[in-house]
């Protein structure tokens, strides 16, 4: 029985344009979305799309009616195509292009929870043949690969160096740490939360979210926790992997299977500064932010921080009332992306919507999706003819920084110094931006806060060298230096045909075929490889199940075809990157002056995808035969 005095009172936390949506499901019609405001989103609107307060009572009550005469029940679960588009269309406050409709009906899934991602049954192809994977790593990618292979009937064993499952979720511990994707998005598309707590989730409970999906789909039993691997070896004449792994007792052992598929990730090994002078010789503790150390109390200690990346952004801010005093050491500063609700719990009424009202998740889900996948992606792109301004690259880009960056001045106004530390001289999108609602710049303002922006000599025994000449001494020295983000895969040596070794072909320049595979290594997968790094457009998870829906394809197409193995041809490849290279030149992030993670040491952007999110939905959707080359009669493969 639906309780209208608990839906009214929810309402008031109401996402207005979601609700229009609810209504057509709960009445079966849409006709009134004809005559309705079009909706205009502005950057730092409230997400009502400038409906009128008027406007948004009459919806709130016109929900209330339907609600109650159909007890909470939609009338209308499944809406006509040319329903469903005009609904997309008007939610979006824009029509949507037509190649977008496919991509964005998948993620709306409308069809009673239904998962439209959801493998083929690849087991019953075989025949008599095995078909064993083996998955390095348990975090996000892995666990979503374990799911899809288990759906698809696919054998699999999981090694993972830590002793639970989460991943960057699980090693990621310091104080502050939490999402920059809003909560209701970053999770699996077909396993939403729902209920979050946070519109931006924090650490703890973004890793019971991931503890809770193992558990559901029963995943531990398939893991071998605190276990690395130590090389990948392609075994040319069985036709197979054989993976060398060591446990936690320390002894040695290899693993066979069919194909391995790496969802290590990007940012997990910590990058620290030893370029700097000194670096190793602070006498007191000194620990990544990657790697917090908990020991340490900084209660009414001096702390010196080096960098203000994402992850400073976040500890600084909670560490700020408890330490005596902290120099934070900044090279240059980020583009804070003004985020009111950043640190807000979620409202108990909007969650009672979420579970309550028919498709209030779905739609308030496919709002946030559409607004902050594509929705900023023109603004990053470069325009060749625009010479009006160096620190912009596109009209477009320029009037997002006229709006961004007085929000940000406004904040430290009073303050020359801040005023111009927080002041970047680079192109919005150049650098990760971060998300901001006015924490960060409040503890910079604090008295026991002090921002350095002069360079740093050296390291010293007792803390913080500047060029100047000034010592900022320090009883706790934390880096807060990001990721070798370029370096992927490089805990573990991979060996493919001819026992050419991965690393050393890449020579620092790493690439892949959609970011997945490798030439001359047959069977082999990457998920969250180079250039599948998204920057403006939405949640990495995306990324993730495009890539797995793509490699489970591949073993579908091995067991179709009775293939041992396949390996992507050298030309598609090879064609395949100069596309994306020559494109992430086209970027704010693939400006020549602009020096960021997202480039290697080469200078060239190996994280980034430079195209719209469709694209890579349209690319990975079933890999095509003809850009691979199939080899080898079926042969069984023994289980480990």
């Amino acid at each position: 029985m639906l309780d209208r005095t608990a839906l009214e009172r929810a309402l008031a936390d109401a996402h207005v344009p979601t609700l229009m949506m609810v209504l057509v499901h709960l009445t079966g019609d849409a006709s009134f979305l004809d005559s309705a405001p079009a909706l205009v989103y502005e950057a730092l609107g409230d997400g009502n799309g400038g409906l009128t307060a008027d406007y948004q009572a009459e919806i709130r009550r016109k929900v209330v009616e339907a609600a109650v005469a159909h007890d909470g029940q939609a009338v209308l679960a499944k809406p006509s195509e040319a329903t469903l588009r005009k609904m997309m269309d008007y939610i979006a406050g824009a029509e949507i292009p037509e190649h977008y409709v496919p991509y964005l009906k998948e993620e709306l899934v409308l069809d009673g929870g239904g998962d439209p991602k959801l493998p083929p049954k690849i087991a019953p192809k075989l025949k008599s043949r095995d078909l064993k994977v083996l998955i390095i790593g348990a975090g996000m990618s892995g666990m979503l690969t374990a799911i899809r292979l288990q759906q698809a009937g696919v054998n699999f064993v999981i090694v993972d160096k830590n002793a639970d499952v989460g991943g960057t979720w699980l090693e990621n511990t310091y104080p502050g740490c939490r999402v920059d994707n809003p909560s209701h998005m970053y999770s699996y598309s077909f396993a939403d939360n729902n209920v979050w707590p946070f519109f931006y989730s924090t650490q703890p409970v973004l890793l019971e979210y991931f503890r809770g999906i193992a558990k559901r789909y029963d995943l531990k039993k398939h893991i071998r926790f605190e276990t690395t691997v130590s090389e990948a070896r392609f075994d040319e004449g069985a036709g197979e992997w054989r993976v060398t792994v060591k446990g936690k007792d320390g002894k040695e052992e290899v693993l066979r299977a069919s194909a391995v598929v790496s969802a290590v990730g990007q940012l997990n090994q910590p990058r620290y500064p030893t370029e700097i002078e000194g670096f190793g010789t602070f006498k007191g503790p000194a620990f990544h932010s990657a790697r917090w150390d908990h020991s340490v109390d900084v209660k009414g200690k001096d702390v010196a921080v080096i960098g203000t990346g994402a992850s400073a952004f976040q500890f600084v801010p909670a560490m700020a009332e408890d330490v005596k005093h902290m120099t934070v050491f900044q090279r240059t500063p980020p583009w804070l992306l003004p985020t009111p609700d950043y640190h807000y719990a979620v409202p108990d009424g909007k969650n009672w919507l979420i579970e309550h009202l028919p498709f209030y998740n779905k739609w308030y889900r496919f709002y946030l999706y559409w607004i902050g996948t594509d929705g900023v992606y023109d603004s990053m792109k470069l325009d060749p003819n625009w010479t009006h301004d160096p620190q912009s690259v596109s009209e477009a880009n320029a009037a997002l920084r006229d709006i961004v960056l007085p929000l940000t001045q406004a904040q430290v106004a009073n303050d020359p110094y801040l005023l111009k530390a927080a002041t970047p001289n680079y192109p919005m999108g150049g650098k990760r931006m971060v998300r901001d609602n006015g924490v960060w710049l409040d503890a910079l303002k604090r008295d026991n806060i002090d921002l350095v922006t002069d360079k740093i000599a050296r390291i010293t025994e007792t803390g913080v060298e500047t060029e100047d000449g000034k010592l900022h001494k320090a009883d706790v020295l934390v880096y807060g230096t990001g990721f070798k983000a370029s370096s992927f895969l490089d805990t573990y040596k991979i060996y493919g045909r001819g026992g050419v070794e991965l690393h050393e072909r890449w020579k620092g320049d790493a690439r892949a075929y959609l970011g997945i595979t490798a030439p001359g290594f047959p069977n082999f997968f990457m998920i969250y490889g180079p250039n599948t790094n998204i920057v403006v457009n939405g949640s990495i998870i995306f990324f993730s199940e495009c890539a797995v829906r793509y490699i489970v394809g591949c073993l579908d197409l091995l067991a179709e075809t009775g293939a041992q193995t396949m390996e992507v041809r050298a030309d598609v490849h090879d064609a395949f990157n100069e596309k994306v290279d020559a494109a992430n030149r086209l970027m704010a992030w693939g400006s020549p002056d602009v020096r960021s993670w997202y480039k290697n040491a080469l200078g060239r952007v190996s994280q980034n995808w430079p195209f719209p999110n469709v694209e890579y939905w349209q690319r990975t959707l079933k890999p095509d035969p003809n850009d691979y080359t199939l080899d080898g009669a079926p042969t069984r493969v023994a289980a480990e």
